[in-house]
């Protein structure tokens, strides 16, 4: 009996192996973010010199969204790798190694996300008020935008009772 259990305890922790594929696919979803911000700055770079100031605020604002992207990618690819699956001994005594890497756990991995989200969101909100200022003519309606700011509210609020709910988890865990 107990071969049997050793063998079913095997096969459980062998198929954290089964998550791999998901961060290889994260992997190839950075460079299509690397590609499209490239893509994005080649079709304003010739235009830019002759920009308002409103629409490269616009544009940079759009590869600071695509940077936070991108970086909540590769958090979620080093944290949840080393989390649930094996640790990267590849990147350790690199010198160019993240200090964060290898001490991230789930609960700050929540955080950080929800912190990501609400920065995108934000940016996503700051470029919509950025069109209404600059001409009258949004695509945006007054539904869509008070629906975007309701949506960034309950993100905050989502974004505290989860940092609550971690803080009081980790204080409880002392005692």
């Amino acid at each position: 009996m107990r071969t049997i259990e050793n063998l079913l305890e095997g096969l459980i922790y062998a198929s954290r192996w089964l998550l791999a594929p998901i961060y290889m696919i994260l992997c190839l979803c950075l460079a299509l973010i690397a590609i499209t911000t490239i893509q994005h700055f080649i079709q304003y770079a010739p235009g830019l010199m002759s920009m308002k100031l409103k629409e490269v605020l616009l544009f940079v604002l759009q590869v600071v969204d695509l940077a936070l992207i991108a970086n909540l990618v590769v958090m979620i690819i080093f944290s949840g790798y080393e989390n649930f699956i094996s640790k990267i001994d590849v990147a350790k005594g690199d010198r160019d190694r993240p200090d964060w890497m290898g001490s991230v756990d789930f609960s700050d991995l929540k955080i950080k996300l929800v912190a990501s989200i609400l920065a995108i969101s934000g940016i996503g909100l700051l470029e919509t008020f950025l069109k209404i200022a600059g001409s009258g003519d949004v695509a945006v309606s007054e539904v869509e935008i008070k629906w975007m700011v309701i949506i960034h509210i309950i993100f905050i609020i989502s974004g505290l009772l989860l940092a609550m709910m971690d803080y009081v988890a980790h204080r409880s865990s002392k005692h």
